[in-house]
């Protein structure tokens, strides 16, 4: 917090009077008005102000007027104006004022250590925009003396974060552009006011999205019906859209449907038709092993004029915000529709692969379940894979190939795991070189990364000879996906190399450990750590003299200059006889002469040569006029002209490290799809997984197959899971599943889409066996809740998710439905549910799960009990069931266990019972329960009438 104290007041201590930040607001201390707004300022002083912080200051506030301007001030971070009340409220600090031209204005600020607690506040947490306005000295041998010049090196949004500490390690963070070829129509229509129409749901657009810490880019063409699949799958931080766009627009809609923060942005200029924008193939820089047997060459493919566009905006956005940090973008990977998985945004949330339904983190997911990767640039692949999983089966076979390689060799798998907690996050770390920031403990972090690359590499060659020495035959169908992925790591031996030498070897310090003041925001390379008990301010040197000649010369000049300075010392403490002296140094007493005990500085007050100071109780300083004054002079330029050396040196080795991106970038890569096939096989053999057999065709047979996330929640708590069997063939591809509820009908669901994601991921999966064939897509219509906010019900809410799913199923497509149609009357949910597995099974003619309480649709689709199948035109349709136990005194168990048949009893009075009702409801619930099932002989020719209905329905398309 700055207090009125502060070096950024101007008026001595003594004077200041201390006012609150309400008066401070309204101008009503003693009569002083202090300007809320730049205009009432310049309005009331005759002549422009003549401090040059003020004019830049006022320029930058009219430049960046939609910024928080954050100006920095010596060891400080100030804000003016309006905005300085507006900061003070955000981060609840103390609001005061200063003076300019006469006037008093508005101001509040914040010590430099405190930047990154404070842009956290105001850039995740309130999603504000923050300039960062730097100084730099105008000379650098003079310092401050010469005087500062400011200027914004960048604007920090939420999609351009770079190498903040509060930016999470195993998350992207997306900034993703979306452009149509031209802007929707502004006017109000009546579609503008309804959902989405199949015109507009088919229109194209372009997608590009790039994590500004990692240097990932992407782009993608797809229609608006599919966008809101993509930004979940995606997940941004920032949507930057083209400000034409109105409110009503449907891209617009979309976005703002999944509540993600969104940036309007000027294009000065669309590109037309002629695109010559150029894109690596269609092949995502994820997956190594897809390009195993791939030309080394990507040849490049030219972009859509919606792709086109989405790279324009986003690059502008990025030119518009970085300033000088504004990297050079290599070529975007482009996505395409016919490689990936579709996992639409209902079922990314119904199945809770990133994210827990109940408290919205990463606990209770299928992600947090499953992760075993040591590095945070896996942990993030494996997040990219989850929600992207592959539709080709060689790739899905290579990434299958390394888990069981691993699977099979447990020492290897401790040994690579050691290893990979050595490497750091190297995509982040280049990324940071290539946007002019970094610091010298990122070159210590790549050199020790290098060093882990060749410790996996050598131990996966030392696997290999130890396979050969076995006196076997090598596999080598086994060894093929390693072996193609350690072809495919450079040898960057001798970067680490160059960098080793040139680096002092030193362990980590606190001063280390923790950002320096002179590098807190990192507009220029970084200092050397300073040493604070080193009264000149000498570093501890980071680069060794021996890195070229004019730093061995000039740290052979130090040595001498402090050798002379430690024998004049010694020579006055004996001339003095003041053993206490010290020749020190300090910014307000410049070079002095120190003395610990005052009663042995008698003899200094009597020599001319020496002027006091200061004095106190004990001790006092003097400035020594002959000595003491050059000498220091002379070692405090030294010590600056070897930090400027230093940083000459660091330039080359970061323009080494630049040189080798591409390289780094590529081994980072294939480690990290290590990383994560290592972990499938941990997660493997900890959790019982199989390797499934994943095939072209259409099959689905899962044998004992389990829910992943359920099963370690009840082994926990001391529980088993009870497994269960799912097959889909040509003739039984939809399954109509009754049952008591919380007897697993949603989770056997949920469970029959994981493990398809999961064999498609490239893992392992819980099951005896599995036979999956390739799905393209999967849709779930489960658990749905009310969006009051845009006055939707629960149950409009589940027929705009099953509508969805109606339109998009493909026959390869894999769907699970729970109760449709239960918000609404009995009639009503029947007829909808009937509607919705007649389509399924006549359209789609997808493999799908719809479990319902609706005993009344079996009799429609003509079930009959000997085969548990249905008739005539719903022949594929099977029927499965859970049920219950009873035990002793009343009690029942839920068995869990699936079977073939439909269970016309909810027991929906035990439930009740089990959840607690009072004994009273209990009881009238049975007799009325009692009295309906009475009505056999009306049930038995209602039940007639049904199938009759359900068959005549059945011609209907």
């Amino acid at each position: 917090m700055l207090s009125d104290n502060s070096p950024a007041g101007d008026a001595p201590k003594s004077r200041r009077k201390r006012r609150t930040a309400a008066q401070l607001a309204e101008g009503t201390v003693a009569n002083v008005v202090c300007h809320r707004n730049p205009d009432q300022y310049l309005e009331s002083v005759p002549d422009p102000p003549s401090t040059p912080l003020a004019t830049e200051v006022l320029d930058n506030l009219a430049r960046y007027p939609h910024c928080i301007l954050l100006t920095r001030v010596g060891q400080f971070y100030e804000s003016y104006f309006d905005q300085a009340a507006e900061v003070s409220r955000l981060l609840n600090i103390k609001l005061t004022g200063k003076s300019w031209g006469g006037q008093r204005i508005l101001m509040c600020g914040f010590p430099l250590v405190q930047l990154n607690k404070y842009l956290k506040v105001l850039v995740q947490q309130h999603n504000r925009f923050v300039a960062m306005c730097e100084e730099f000295p105008r000379s650098p041998s003079l310092g401050a003396k010469g005087g500062f010049d400011r200027r914004v090196v960048r604007i920090v949004t939420p999609g351009t974060l770079i190498d903040e500490p509060f930016l999470n390690p195993y998350e992207n963070n997306y900034l993703l552009s979306i452009a149509a070829p031209e802007p929707a129509s502004t006017t109000a229509s009546h579609e503008a006011n309804t959902s989405l129409s199949s015109c507009t749901r088919s229109s194209a657009v372009g997608l590009a999205w790039i994590d500004v810490s990692t240097g990932e880019f992407y782009t993608k063409r797809t229609t608006v019906g599919a966008l809101q699949d993509e930004l979940v799958r995606i997940s941004p931080r920032e949507v930057i859209l083209d400000e034409r766009l109105s409110e009503r627009d449907p891209i617009r809609r979309a976005v703002s449907e999944e509540n993600y923060f969104v940036s309007p942005f000027a294009v000065a200029e669309r590109l037309g038709e002629a695109c010559t924008t150029a894109a690596a193939e269609d092949l995502s820089p994820d997956d190594i092993t897809s390009q195993i047997e791939a030309s080394k060459e990507i040849l490049p493919t030219s972009l859509s004029v919606e792709e086109s566009g989405a790279v324009e905006l986003l690059t502008g956005f990025m030119h518009a915000n970085l300033l000088e940090h504004m990297p050079s973008l290599s070529a975007p990977s482009r996505e395409s529709f016919t490689c990936r998985m579709q996992i639409d945004s209902h079922t990314v949330k119904a199945l809770e692969i990133r994210e827990g339904m109940r408290e919205g983190g990463a606990t209770g997911s299928l992600l947090s379940v499953i992760k075993r990767t040591v590095t945070s640039s896996g942990t993030r692949l494996l997040a990219r894979w989850l929600c992207s999983p592959s539709t080709s089966v060689t790739e899905i076979n290579a990434r299958q190939s390394l888990v069981a390689f691993f699977h099979a060799r447990p020492f290897l798998r401790q040994d690579l795991v050691q290893s990979f907690r050595d490497a750091e996050d190297t995509t982040r770390i280049v990324q940071k070189f290539l946007l002019g920031r970094g610091t010298f403990q990122d070159l210590t972090a790549i050199c020790t990364t290098i060093d882990s690359w060749s410790s996996i590499k050598e131990r996966i060659l030392m696997e290999r000879r130890m396979d050969e020495r076995g006196g076997e035959a090598v596999n080598a169908a086994e060894w093929k996906s390693i072996g193609a992925l350690m072809e495919r790591l450079n040898d960057l031996d001798s970067l680490a190399g160059r960098i080793r030498t040139a680096l002092v070897a030193r362990e980590a310090t606190i001063s280390e450990s923790e950002p320096m003041s002179d590098e807190l925001p990192s507009p220029v390379t970084p200092m050397p750590v300073r040493d604070p008990r080193n009264p000149l301010g000498i570093t501890e040197w980071m680069i060794k003299p021996e890195f070229s000649e004019h730093l061995t010369y000039l740290h052979k000049t130090l040595q001498t200059l402090l050798a002379e300075k430690d024998l004049l010392e010694r020579r006055l403490q004996g001339t003095y006889d003041a053993p206490s002296l010290t020749l020190r140094a300090s910014p307000g007493q410049g070079m002095h002469v120190h003395v610990s005990r005052k009663r042995e500085s008698a003899q200094l007050r009597e020599d001319k040569d020496f002027i006091g100071l200061a004095e106190s109780g004990s001790t006092c300083t003097f400035f020594h006029k002959q000595g003491w004054s050059q000498l220091g002079t002379q070692i405090s330029d030294t010590a600056l002209a070897i930090t400027l050396a230093e940083r000459e040196a660091y330039e080359i080795l970061r323009n080494e490290v630049i040189t080798h991106a591409a390289e780094l970038r590529n081994n980072a890569r294939i480690i990290d799809e290590l990383d994560v096939t290592l972990a499938f096989a941990n997660l493997a053999i900890e959790m019982r997984f199989v390797r499934p057999q994943v095939t072209e065709g259409t099959s689905y047979h899962v044998v004992n197959g389990r829910h992943p996330t359920v099963e370690l929640g009840l082994l926990t708590s001391g529980r088993g899971f009870t497994p269960n069997t799912v097959t889909f063939t040509l003739d039984s591809h939809l399954h109509v599943i009754t049952g008591p509820n919380m007897a697993g009908k949603s989770t056997l669901l949920r469970q029959t889409a994981l493990i398809a994601i999961l064999a498609q991921t490239g893992s392992f999966v819980p099951a005896d066996s599995a036979e999956i064939g390739i799905i393209d897509r999967v849709f779930s219509r489960v658990g749905a809740k009310d969006d009051l906010f845009r006055d939707r019900s629960t149950f409009m809410v589940e027929m705009l998710e099953a509508s969805d799913i109606l339109r998009r199923a493909t026959p390869k497509s894999l769907v699970i439905m729970d109760e449709v149609g239960r918000g609404t009357t009995v009639d009503d949910g029947l007829a909808i549910a009937f509607a919705t597995v007649h389509h399924l099974l006549s359209v789609n003619g997808c493999k799908a799960m719809f479990a319902t309480h609706f005993h009344e649709l079996a009799e429609m689709l003509g079930y009959d009990p000997a085969q548990h199948k249905g008739h005539g035109p719903f022949s594929k349709v099977a029927f499965f069931c859970t049920g219950v136990d009873e035990v002793e005194d009343g009690y029942f168990t839920y068995s869990y266990r699936v079977n073939p048949g439909v269970n016309k009893d909810s027991h929906g009075l035990k439930v009740a019972q089990l959840a607690g009702m009072p004994d009273s409801a209990v009881e009238v619930a049975r007799s009325a329960l009692a009295w309906l099932k009475t009505r056999s002989t009306e049930r038995a020719s209602h039940e007639h009438g049904l199938r009759t209905l359900g068959q005549a329905l059945a011609s209907y398309k």
